[in-house]
């Protein structure tokens, strides 16, 4: 390893995050290609079904890469899917080396395209790079744990408080901090909110900058036990939605008119996080944000089973106070500290006149081991 390998693998996260927005269901993935100490190609994954990163930085240096050294984000794959496998697509080429700043947690390659080259004899690297792994982090948690990465995002006062007694909550934060989220849904691939909350502020969301006019909107999935929606909400229009409800019940008729709407019932209905983040999981979903009221956040929050339910929170918190008479960022009771959530913070920003705390799950049970 030298010190411009790092330097190099770091540009190809840059390049990935390029792709960010589009190539979903797949990983985001940055190549760059070096000839004597000069980059002679750069490609990033810009959809999914299209060609890979490895392959457009080969178009863009011209088709002629021999002897040249590959810099990826992610470990080449090495099986045919929609596209042919990057390791041997790398192998044809004759490159003479790759270095590789992430292992590619997929099944089917899980280290196999490293291999793939070094049996071809060309040398391969694997210089893992932590901003290698958090570029993919939503990929790693669907294939690793089954479910998608996923971030809760939350406004508050000072003192905690989401919404005044009477269910008032806009604006809690400014301008900025709302333009903020947008980039935080852009990313998404499914917002997952309440019923409550449709019925209250009766939210669209979905991504409204021109900035993130290239992204695929999210798919919009509201936890809603016995069907309340109504017909009218602005979520049931303009886009995909889900709806997560309790198996059996009678499903409204006029729910089952309104083109692009789907319904999923489950046996113990949306109480049950775990399966409908499972099931988001198969539809592909690498990265989901839960924006909802405080009955929704506290279940995420303080919910039982063995494996947890998210793994980033961000906190907007305007410098207001809404007093006593108002609702909580996270409906739950506790009856002992000790048992308290726990969080790291992990990131804090000013966002115009507001402040964004980004905070990680904490496992309490492991610290106690």
């Amino acid at each position: 390893m030298s010190p411009s390998d790092v330097v190099f693998l770091r540009a190809t996260v840059a390049l990935a995050e390029r792709g960010r927005f589009t190539c979903a269901p797949n990983p985001t993935v940055g190549c760059i290609i070096v000839r004597d100490g000069g980059i002679i190609g750069r490609g990033f994954h810009q959809l999914t079904g299209r060609a890979h990163a490895e392959v457009n930085a080969i178009a863009d240096a011209g088709g002629d890469v021999v002897g040249a050294t590959v810099y990826v984000s992610l470990e080449p794959c090495a099986f045919v899917g929609r596209t042919p496998a990057c390791a041997q697509t790398l192998i044809d080429a004759k490159v003479a080396r790759v270095v590789v700043a992430a292992e590619d947690p997929h099944p089917k390659v899980a280290g196999r395209g490293l291999e793939m080259l070094r049996q071809a004899g060309i040398e391969a690297n694997l210089i893992t790079q932590p901003e290698a792994l958090q570029l993919i982090s939503g990929y790693t948690s669907r294939e690793i744990s089954g479910r998608p990465f996923v971030r809760i995002k939350t406004a508050s006062s000072l003192d905690g408080a989401m919404a005044l007694a009477n269910g008032e909550s806009q604006w809690i934060t400014g301008s900025t901090a709302r333009q903020d989220v947008q980039y935080w849904r852009a990313r998404s691939d499914a917002i997952v909110t309440g019923v409550g909350t449709v019925l209250a502020d009766d939210p669209q969301l979905n991504v409204r900058l021109e900035t993130y006019s290239d992204c695929r909107q999210p798919l919009r999935v509201v936890l809603d036990s016995t069907l309340r929606i109504p017909a009218e909400a602005r979520i049931l229009q303009g886009g995909n939605t889900l709806l997560v409800h309790v198996r059996g019940i009678e499903v409204p008729s006029y729910l089952q008119a309104i083109p692009n709407v789907e319904l999923l019932g489950l046996e113990h209905g949306p109480t049950d996080l775990q399966a409908v983040l499972e099931h988001l999981a198969l539809l592909g979903c690498n990265e989901v944000l839960v924006e909802a009221g405080p009955k929704v956040c506290g279940s995420f929050a303080t919910n039982t089973s063995s494996t947890r339910l998210w793994d980033e929170w961000l906190c907007y918190v305007a410098p207001k106070w809404l007093g006593s008479a108002s609702r909580p960022l996270a409906d739950f009771a506790l009856d002992v500290l000790a048992n308290a959530p726990r969080s790291s913070i992990i990131e804090t920003m000013n966002i115009g006149e507001d402040l964004r705390i980004r905070l990680a799950f904490r496992n309490q049970e492991d610290e106690q081991r």
